[in-house]
């Protein structure tokens, strides 16, 4: 690649082909192409006119996909500072206005995600894809993200998907929310919960 500068095109839909930066490996984890067409396949037309959250973003590449295959606003959510710029560089190519970034912890932002789809009586899928554990500072991330799943209203919550390490054991039953099914691909796995 040229300038050695790290992308991935969007798969699908009406931005199909459009080349998206990557933020440099040593901060973020970029998805791996299978677990995203896995996951929309799954998903295919559930996702049109909804609300995606992607929690952690780093570049936006699930949030945006899905914006490309007919979801209707994607809430973007990331605390790493290049991530961020290639996020909002990656935003300009689709549509800006369909669009909100959140910048700072995804802990405590979650809240201003919840307010917003209270006040607005809707609800949305939440992809959660923590960095891996294993990166130095991260010991406790999923913890964490079990946490943060907890305290999500049902009522706001269409599905959670949660991006993880495979030796990683999601419990079956995190506060309201029930384990619907797993999908492993290598090293990554797809976890499925919702509140049904």
């Amino acid at each position: 690649m040229k300038n050695n500068v790290l992308s991935k095109k969007i798969i699908s839909g009406k931005y199909k082909g459009k080349l998206l930066k990557l933020p440099s490996k040593t901060t973020t984890r970029s998805s791996k192409s299978i677990v995203l067409e896995s996951f929309f396949n799954t998903l295919q037309f559930e996702i049109i006119d909804a609300t995606f959250v992607e929690v952690f973003s780093g570049s936006g590449s699930i949030g945006l996909e899905a914006l490309s295959r007919g979801a209707k606003r994607i809430i973007f959510m990331e605390q790493d500072r290049d991530a961020l710029k290639v996020l909002k560089e990656n935003i300009s190519q689709t549509d800006p206005n369909a669009c909100m970034v959140l910048a700072g912890d995804s802990f405590t932002n979650i809240n201003a995600v919840i307010k917003t789809l209270q006040k607005e009586k809707s609800d949305a899928y939440f992809y959660i894809d923590p960095p891996f554990s294993i990166r130095e500072g991260m010991e406790d991330i999923y913890e964490k993200m079990i946490d943060l799943i907890a305290s999500l209203p049902v009522a706001n919550v269409k599905l959670i998907i949660i991006e993880h390490m495979s030796g990683l054991e999601i419990p079956e039953q995190i506060a309201m929310f029930s384990k619907r099914k797993s999908k492993k691909f290598g090293n990554t796995t797809l976890t499925y919960l919702n509140a049904e």
